[in-house]
């Protein structure tokens, strides 16, 4: 158990910390380079495209980040939570968090990346936190390699030139060819790759149960949920204001679940 709460602390420093140097690489390597360009206009020059495009995914993902950590599921009290764990039958939405210490309604799982339980309130905002740090990391992913291309002259029309990039690298660093921010860039160029595809995996998966109606504790615990109209299940976690929540981070509003906790 203490190494759970201790991941709940190092996970979130760690986001945060992956954060702060993506936007420094973004705004003292990228961007500049982009500038360079004489031939670009200034109005849509790529650095401005490229700027407003890296602000609008990075915005989003951390304000979704910390509506997550902000809007915790719904609890019951000390009385309700007793009972719950006591009863011979509790809900099958009533799961006791061991790492939160609290029974939490509609849980889903444990988030350590953002230290809390995803549930119910925040269902929507974690499932735009990882879609757009997906993007977020891909993205720079892309820039980050035509960063490279242009610095170390690094051709990547061929499909494996990706995959041999950071032994061939390594090898040049040991030599003195390749600098040592340059080496920094490329290890942070797997690390975005990564970052990416766990992000979008858990985005699709969550997706996929968000149209089942279920949760990801009811399916590792096999119980049985009897399955509603996907479309409902679609409104019940994003609300009727799901497009300007594409767009803006704001709270899970304008859902069944809203609903019934305003009853």
């Amino acid at each position: 158990m203490l190494a759970l709460r201790l991941l709940n602390v190092v996970a979130p420093a760690y986001f945060l910390c992956i954060s702060l140097v993506t936007f420094a690489l973004q705004l003292f390597l990228f961007l500049p380079s982009m500038r360079e360009d004489p031939a670009a206009a200034r109005l849509c020059s790529p650095a401005l495209l490229h700027g407003a495009l890296f602000l609008f995914l990075s915005a989003n993902a951390l304000g979704n980040y910390v509506l997550v950590i902000q809007n915790s599921p719904d609890d019951l009290d000390a009385c309700q939570g007793a009972a719950a764990r006591k009863a011979l039958g509790p809900p099958p939405s009533t799961h006791f968090c061991r790492v939160c210490a609290r029974v939490t309604l509609k849980q889903d799982h444990h988030c350590f990346f953002t230290g809390n339980c995803i549930g119910s309130r925040n269902m929507r905002n974690f499932v735009l936190f990882c879609l757009y740090t997906s993007l977020a990391c891909l993205y720079s992913m892309v820039a980050g390699v035509a960063y490279i291309s242009a610095v170390l002259s690094i051709s990547f029309a061929h499909p494996l030139a990706f995959l041999t990039l950071l032994p061939t690298s390594i090898s040049q660093f040991f030599s003195g060819a390749v600098l040592g921010s340059e080496m920094f860039v490329i290890l942070m160029l797997y690390l975005w790759f990564a970052i990416g595809l766990a992000c979008a995996g858990f985005c699709c998966h969550q997706l996929l149960l968000i149209l089942r109606g279920q949760t990801r504790h009811q399916v590792r615990k096999g119980v049985a949920v009897r399955a509603g109209p996907w479309r409902k299940n679609l409104q019940e976690v994003f609300g009727k204001r799901w497009l300007l929540g594409l767009l803006v981070p704001m709270f899970n509003v304008g859902g069944e679940s809203s609903k019934q906790r305003d009853k």
